[in-house]
């Protein structure tokens, strides 16, 4: 007798198994209980009949309570109805922990307030879990992007004393008696890690304290970081786009079912195909002008609306690039041709889900950016050693950042980012 995962019942037909699970859900049917059972890969209808279990067994699997956790020993056979599908002719049922009282969460209509609150049972519904498997998919077409492109995974601290683009929408906390910041990026360090590596990444936590409340933000989210030496904004889009379509392929091609779960249009997806669509800011602009939105005008930057008006004219993600150097931060590298203009590049997802990519070419003249720390009035001491990548064999390169939530939120097709990630930290959420 083996014990099988649930997803892996289809190469056990006809044998007895042994599952341990939680009871999901359970019904009854005269002189049939069917209880179905998960157990973190799956669910699995289980039946017990009557005829083939003692009194006590049949009359305990009438009364067992939603998420108790369970053992069961049955036959498994084909659905009967559901091609595909497989269920356990139970024979022996043990309750090994029943609930102490009802699960708080049924198959009823929820709260949002009452779901975030109970988050650590919420993830055990069929919705979350769909997220989370097609969140770790994500996850791991990333590091296999990179990782089977030659970059190296370096590691970026958590605790800096400086940011990227000044300190105002950071957490700052106390570091054995400085100031210390918790990241907002890991970029600085992988333009240091480039000079030593070529092609690098990171890949982790990053926090923003920006008071926003809208679908797109979260206080704390994950990020993957690249930088590449010798990398222009050319090249730094064509990254991205191949970057972007690998991911969603990963996520089609093996997440077909928790997609569906998810009642995602994955027609959409399929469309996600290189090269994307590339508009300068200007040509933005007058997109939007003529999109309802008359009073866009060159300076303005791009908030929710105006990046769904954008990319809802595009059949798959579009990039934006050139932005006023004055929206973006001390970084970048000017344009040669109009120096008013950045280097920089965003790309917005289709169907409403704006920018979940934001980059562009560094600047790597150490007197231009020497200037750019005084313009930007950021403090010099705190950046002695970014300036060091340039004065020590300097060289162009540029890197990009893309967010995981809004990614994930993308491809499950998920109104708000708080289900993107287990547990998410808002504004007004720090619990559970």
């Amino acid at each position: 007798m083996s014990d099988p995962r649930i997803e892996d019942l289809s190469k056990h037909v006809g044998e007895t198994v042994t599952l341990r699970g939680w009871l999901y859900n359970r019904r009854s049917s005269g002189k049939l209980h069917f209880l179905e059972v998960r157990d973190g890969s799956g669910i699995v209808q289980c039946v017990v009949f009557k005829g083939n279990v003692t009194p006590e067994t049949f009359q305990q699997a009438d009364h067992i309570l939603q998420e108790s956790s369970v053992e069961v020993v049955g036959t498994v056979k084909e659905h009967g109805k559901i091609k595909g599908q497989y269920e356990l002719d139970v024979k022996e049922l043990k309750v090994l922990a029943p609930t102490s009282q009802e699960y708080p969460i049924s198959p009823k209509e929820h709260g949002t307030d009452f779901l975030m609150d109970n988050r650590h049972l919420w993830l055990r519904s069929k919705r979350q879990h769909a997220i989370v498997r097609v969140r770790h998919t994500i996850i791991k077409a990333v590091r296999d992007f990179f990782d089977g492109r030659g970059f190296t995974l370096v590691d970026a601290p958590i605790f800096t004393p400086n940011a990227c683009e000044g300190t105002s929408n950071l957490f700052e906390t106390d570091y054995h008696g400085d100031k210390a910041y918790l990241t907002q990026s890991g970029q600085l360090y992988m333009e240091a890690a480039a000079a030593a590596f070529g092609s690098v990444y990171c890949f982790g936590p990053t926090f923003r304290a920006e008071k926003s409340k809208t679908r797109r933000h979260l206080a704390e989210f994950w990020m993957v970081e690249p930088e590449v030496a010798f990398l222009d904004l050319a090249g730094d889009m064509r990254l991205a786009e191949d970057f972007i379509a690998y991911v969603v392929g990963r996520a089609l091609e093996t997440r077909r079912e928790e997609l569906k779960v998810l009642e995602r249009d994955t027609a959409a997806l399929e469309r996600v195909i290189p090269p994307f669509p590339r508009i300068t800011y200007a040509e933005a602009i007058a997109l939007l002008q003529k999109n309802g939105h008359p009073e866009a005008k060159v300076g303005d930057d791009f908030g929710g609306d105006e990046e769904t008006v954008i990319s809802g004219q595009f059949d798959r993600p579009v990039i934006v690039h050139r932005y006023p150097m004055d929206l973006k931060a001390f970084y970048f590298k000017h344009d040669a041709d109009d120096r008013s203009l950045a280097l920089n590049m965003d790309v917005l997802a289709p169907e409403g889900y704006g920018e979940i990519v934001g980059g562009g070419q560094r600047e790597d003249d150490l007197v231009k950016l020497e200037a750019a720390i005084e313009h930007h009035k950021l403090p010099r001491a705190a950046f002695e050693w970014y300036l060091d990548v340039r004065r020590y064999g300097s060289f162009p390169h540029a890197g990009f950042g893309l967010g995981i939530e809004r990614t994930v939120a993308w491809v499950c097709g998920l109104p708000h980012v708080r289900e993107t990630i287990p547990f998410p930290r808002m504004l007004n959420r720090l619990a559970p």
